[in-house]
């Protein structure tokens, strides 16, 4: 897993992307504040640059790196998870821009996988987790079962099974307002 965590790294760190197991499904990844890496991911599904993306931290003390205030709300949320959670703030901050939702918003997901943990300690910083798909598809539930067009478009494909068992799921997302009103998104 090391040697996936550095190489990964490197490609992160040259603006390149990945394509790489998460806590939920397959993801392609890139440096969350690097411009031309996310419009390289928004070419690569074929997506509209106006939705926003996911962004993956390693641990919760991060999160006011990315936004102005954190609602008390989420640190329940994210102590008393047991399932893979991402929470959508408002006012993000320190990514590139079209990671950003439409008004301003950015979804943060904690993740608990050891690849994931160890790549965004390593690279230092929020990395992009959006499925592996093409815009409006049916996201794969592993690395091989991904279109080609995708696995031959990223500059890195992790070598690595999923640390998830059974059948992946997407995370549940919910979004959180500073007055504490709570949205379910995603169940």
């Amino acid at each position: 897993m090391e040697q996936e965590i550095l190489k990964s790294s490197e490609v992160l760190l040259s603006g390149g992307t990945i394509l790489y197991p998460t806590d939920t499904l397959p993801g392609l990844g890139c440096d969350a504040n690097n411009v031309e890496s996310v419009q390289k991911i928004i070419d690569i599904k074929g997506r509209y640059s106006d939705k926003g993306f996911i962004i993956l931290l390693d641990d919760d003390r991060k999160l006011y790196s990315y936004m102005k205030e954190v609602p008390d709300m989420a640190w329940d949320l994210i102590e008393h998870s047991t399932e893979p959670i991402t929470i959508i703030f408002p006012n993000g901050k320190n990514v590139a821009p079209k990671v950003l939702a439409e008004d301003g918003s950015i979804a943060i997901r904690i993740t608990k996988d050891p690849f994931c943990k160890g790549l965004i300690r390593k690279f230092g910083r929020a990395i992009v987790s959006t499925s592996a798909n093409i815009s409006g598809g049916i996201p794969a539930q592993s690395i091989d079962k991904i279109d080609p067009t995708i696995q031959n478009t990223v500059d890195h494909i992790v070598n690595l099974p999923s640390a998830q068992s059974g059948k992946p799921q997407p995370s549940k997302i919910i979004k959180l307002e500073l007055d504490g009103e709570i949205r379910f998104i995603r169940n």
